[in-house]
Order: structure tokens, then C-alpha cells, then sequence
């Protein structure tokens, strides 16, 4: 293939603008992330501002462009989820952008979901790419989204996720935003969380996980992290058992995913899962993608896009 050409891609989650250009070999060669700002002391933003801080942010995000080659085909994540009815207003900035895009360079359109465009980033960074041709299951943890996914492949957008399983109430990401917030974090707070937990080195607070088949309640780990910090106000102890009590849900989870519906490959992705203290217990079930590629991020949407440009030219799909 000629290495000139490349596929630009543009994800715009509530938290993250993100621009991301693969070449037609499928390498990520720019990941660009500008993250959304929150107020001190808020646990999220609102659509409105979330699409405002991407209409806001877009024009920073195109300026760090590099396209050292002809672009030949653009991507973006239309909506969070593949299901019907799935919405939110903030992906209508990604939208515009790819859409102007496509018509000045008057190149192909593709969309995705953003949950597609996680799962894809994840089977990239761990150098899994080769399951896009089989069955697996993929877990998708973040601030928004805490599910279980039977992944696979689709003619049309190349793979197809369906939920199976997850949270009933609070999403992991949540748990751990709004206990940080509570302890005077900043949102998000995933990395000063995982910093304080790994600093605790006396003996965990236990937590009963709450799980039932492959779906679990995670309010609980809410309600006993803010009696522990408002007995102790100890930071690195409430951290711990908040990342700990997460942690055990999911091995669970996993546990009874293969014993209840058989044994496939496993692929955690999603925000929560570039938690080091995480992965280094679930990493015996499944692979994990890197930091960068966990977090929004525009780059799975970027090589799903260069999957669907390789069909509409009759390539098939040649790793």
C-alpha cells in the first residue's frame, strides 16, 4: 500500500476531543486528546457544555494535525453506544467536523460508535487486531459505561458489540469520580486515585462484591468508600478499597462469564482499565490496551474507518 495515504478519525466523548490519523498500513501515527474542562469540585459537565468545549477545543485539535500525506477517507463516533436510540449531543461536534472534512477533501464518510472505537483502540495497543475475524468478549469500563460485550464480526461496520451484562446502577468511572471528588480530587480522578492506592500498604477494607450471573451493583462501594472517609479522612485507605472493591466485581464478572456461557478471548477496555492496580489481577483473563489507547481517544474509530475504506475499494480486510 502507498504509504502517503491516510485515514483521519474524530471522537468527541463528555470528556475528551480527539483527532487521531492511522496510515493505510493501519499504524496509529498521531493520537491527539484534549481533555474537557471541569469546574473544581464538579463531578462531569452537561451536554451543553460538553459541546461547547469541543466546538471550542476543535479548532486546537485540527492545528496539531500532521498530514504529511493524502488524506483518503475520514471517521467519527456518531453516537455512544451501537443500539438503537443510543444519543448524545456532544458527539454532534465530531460529526460536523468529519462531515466538512470529507466534503472539502471530498473523501469517503464512515461512522461508528464510540464504544466500537474503544474496543477497536483496545485490540490495537495490545496487538490483538487479528480477533476482529472471531467471536470474543470485550469489557467496556469508563465514567459513562460499565458493560460485558459479545463481540462480533459485522460486513458492515466490522465488528458488532452486544451488551450481555454489566452494572445495574453506578458505572465504575462514577464510583471512583465521585468518591475522589468527595475527598477534594480533580475530575476525573482515575489517576490520583490509582497514585494514593498504590501508596497503601496496610491491610485492605473487605467488600462483599455484589454480582449476579455476569451484572453487578456498584452504589455500594460509594456508600461504604464515603462512611470510611468521613470515619478515618484517609485518602490513600478510601482509594485502595475503592480500586480493590472494583477490581474484585470485575474478576467476578469474568469468573462467571466463562463458567456460564464459555470460554473466549478477552479484551478490557474503556478508561477504568488503565488502572495498573487493576489489570495486574485481571491481566491472567484477557489483554489490556495501553494508557493512551484506554481513555477516549479517537484512534479505534481511525482504524475502523480504514477497514471500511479497504472494503468500499474491494480490498478486503488484510491486517
Amino acid at each position: 500500500m502507498a504509504s502517503n495515504r491516510l485515514i483521519v478519525a474524530f471522537d468527541t466523548s463528555n470528556y475528551t476531543t480527539s483527532c487521531s490519523v492511522c496510515t493505510e498500513d493501519g499504524v496509529i501515527i498521531q493520537n491527539i486528546k484534549a481533555p474537557l474542562p471541569v469546574a473544581e469540585g464538579q463531578r462531569g459537565l452537561r451536554q451543553s457544555d460538553a459541546l461547547f468545549h469541543h466546538i471550542n477545543q476543535l479548532p486546537n485539535v485540527l492545528g496539531q494535525l500532521e498530514l504529511n500525506g493524502e488524506g483518503v477517507a475520514v471517521g467519527y463516533s456518531a453516537s455512544p453506544r451501537e443500539v438503537k436510540g443510543s444519543y448524545m449531543p456532544c458527539f454532534l461536534a465530531g460529526k460536523a467536523v468529519a462531515s466538512s472534512f470529507s466534503k472539502a477533501k471530498n473523501v469517503p464518510l464512515f461512522s461508528f460508535s464510540h464504544q466500537n472505537g474503544h474496543i477497536m483502540a483496545a485490540l490495537y495497543s495490545a496487538g490483538k487486531m487479528e480477533l476482529i475475524d472471531n467471536k470474543f468478549y470485550a469489557f467496556h469500563v469508563s465514567g459513562g459505561t460499565t458493560e460485558v460485550l459479545v463481540v462480533t464480526p459485522d460486513e458492515k461496520k466490522i465488528i458488532s458489540s452486544e451488551n450481555i451484562g454489566g452494572t445495574l446502577d453506578l458505572n465504575a468511572g462514577q464510583v471512583i469520580d465521585r468518591v475522589g471528588v468527595l475527598m477534594g480530587l480533580k475530575f476525573p480522578c482515575g489517576k490520583e486515585m490509582e497514585a494514593l492506592a498504590a501508596a497503601y500498604t496496610d491491610k485492605i477494607d473487605p467488600y462483599k462484591v455484589s454480582v449476579k450471573d455476569i451484572h453487578c451493583n456498584l452504589s455500594g462501594i460509594e456508600n461504604i468508600a464515603a462512611k470510611l472517609y468521613s470515619q478515618s479522612s484517609d485518602k490513600n485507605r478510601v482509594a485502595a478499597f475503592v480500586i480493590n472493591s472494583i477490581k474484585k466485581t470485575l474478576e467476578k464478572i469474568t469468573e462467571n462469564l466463562f463458567a456460564n456461557y464459555g470460554r473466549l478471548p478477552v479484551i478490557y477496555a474503556g478508561g477504568v482499565m488503565s488502572c495498573s492496580l487493576i489489570k495486574k489481577d485481571l491481566s491472567k483473563y484477557g489483554d489490556f490496551s495501553m494508557p493512551e489507547f484506554s481513555s477516549d481517544n479517537a484512534s479505534g474509530c481511525a482504524l475502523l474507518t480504514r477497514y471500511c475504506l479497504m472494503k468500499k475499494e474491494g480490498r478486503g480486510l488484510c491486517n
